[in-house]
């Protein structure tokens, strides 16, 4: 896709300008360290065009405050104060419908995650955001937690213009197969490879 020229273009009936906006699911996955960081950058864009950003964390402790979350949050006021940008929605764990992997039982986790897919479910229907974050969500579908075929109908019927990002480690084939962009993060170094432990402004 040189200088982000199309290889190939289909005989699909629609314009250059239909196809060029085409809501989109893209996924993150694979064994490296990126995928939250590369659909946050995602979000900033869609932020700064006006979109309405929803952040659903599925797995991240609530006790963990990431960089990202403190930026949104921020924007978030921003766009309130002054009408920049778009408005921002972050969920995670201890907010609402997100589980805490230190209490209860995986049943419990897991009844937990189906409410939350749930949830993003009836705002996906009522097109409530222009772009959706699933932060993590590959886990609750590799646990059998989530049912894959019903999120893949879910966001292959999904109405208006929404773009969504997932990202995790072990996405389902189906996920793959319904995804539009997919990204595999593979590791060739690391430095905790050699020790290092995570540093701030680094994982964090």
């Amino acid at each position: 896709m040189p200088q982000g020229q199309p290889s190939v273009v289909p005989v699909d009936g629609l314009t250059t300008r239909q196809r060029r906006n085409r809501p989109l699911v893209v996924l993150h996955t694979g064994e490296m360290k990126g995928k939250s960081t590369a659909a946050f950058g995602l979000a900033l864009r869609g932020w700064n065009q006006g979109w309405s950003i929803g952040v659903f964390q599925f797995v991240k402790s609530a006790k963990w405050k990431v960089g990202e979350e403190s930026a949104f949050r921020a924007l978030g006021r921003l766009h309130e104060q002054t009408g920049e940008g778009g408005p921002v929605e972050w969920h995670k764990m201890g907010e609402g419908w997100s589980w805490t992997r230190k209490q209860g039982t995986e049943d419990d986790h897991a009844a937990a995650a189906r409410e939350g897919w749930q949830e993003i479910s009836r705002r996906l229907a009522a097109e409530q955001h222009g772009l959706y974050v699933l932060d993590e969500f590959t886990y609750p579908l590799h646990w059998g937690w989530i049912d894959v075929d019903e999120v893949v109908e879910a966001l292959t019927n999904r109405p208006g213009h929404q773009h969504v990002v997932i990202t995790g480690r072990y996405a389902p084939d189906e996920l793959v197969d319904a995804a539009d962009l997919v990204v595999e993060m593979t590791k060739v170094k690391h430095p905790m490879d050699a020790g290092q432990k995570g540093q701030k402004g680094i994982e964090w």
